[in-house]
């Protein structure tokens, strides 16, 4: 099994859909903040299933929305077909958006689950895509220090302030005897420090900084901005 099978299925993840919605919700309206004008061409690369992407379509011209699971694909096109705004993309197909044609590139909850090389070519990738202007926003790293006790805690916190804290404890536990635990021992999962993140944007011809604040509820994880570097 790769991180794409286990995707390409039903998670234990969401503890429940009111907790999937409000993560999508939170998420498209960080990613809708970033964008700066009406005519911006976006790419959501590693995207889920985006309940929420119209919020973010309603404030560009073009969305891709880029998954690598097909049934995660399927449930996209499903939900999004018809918005002439937004068109869903397998990563491969990522390769043939025009060069320089991005405004913004995001990358939310996605590098966890890559390897250090892939990590590498896909930053690779992005910078190519990008506009001279353009900007690479890769969020919801998990630096080495953070924990799983710490996810927990968050998750918690944003289930008491969401209404759907009973379900999360639930889904704690279901979390923790599913086979989610036992992927993640077998296929690992990357964590890097801010040092390791900004030089790995830098080697790319980026020059990243770190946001002050994560997407989403947990703020022990972190975002970086990444703009391409002047030559």
């Amino acid at each position: 099994m790769t991180w794409r099978d286990y995707w390409n299925s039903d998670t234990p993840i969401y503890v429940n859909e009111r907790h999937k919605a409000l993560h999508y919700r939170l998420v498209a309206n960080d990613i809708a903040a970033l964008i700066e004008r009406p005519g911006a061409v976006v790419l959501d690369h590693g995207c889920g299933e985006a309940l929420s992407a119209q919020r973010v379509a309603a404030q560009c011209e073009r969305l891709y929305l880029c998954d690598g699971a097909p049934l995660v694909r399927e449930r996209l096109e499903e939900r999004f077909g018809t918005d002439p705004r937004i068109a869903v993309l397998a990563p491969e197909e990522v390769d043939f958006l025009t060069d320089g044609s991005l405004d913004l590139v995001v990358v939310n909850s996605l590098v966890q689950y890559l390897s250090l090389e892939d990590l590498r070519r896909l930053v690779r990738l992005w910078r190519v895509k990008l506009k001279h202007d353009g900007r690479l926003v890769i969020a919801d790293v998990i630096p080495h220090d953070v924990s799983p006790v710490a996810d927990a805690k968050a998750l918690l916190s944003f289930a008491a302030s969401g209404g759907f804290l009973k379900a999360a404890l639930v889904g704690l536990v279901r979390t923790a005897l599913s086979d989610y635990r036992k992927v993640r021992d077998e296929l690992g999962f990357a964590q890097y420090d801010e040092t390791e993140m900004r030089e790995i944007l830098s080697e790319a011809g980026f020059s990243p900084e770190r946001r002050p604040r994560n997407f989403g509820h947990n703020q022990a994880r972190m975002t970086f901005v990444a703009r391409p570097a002047r030559s």
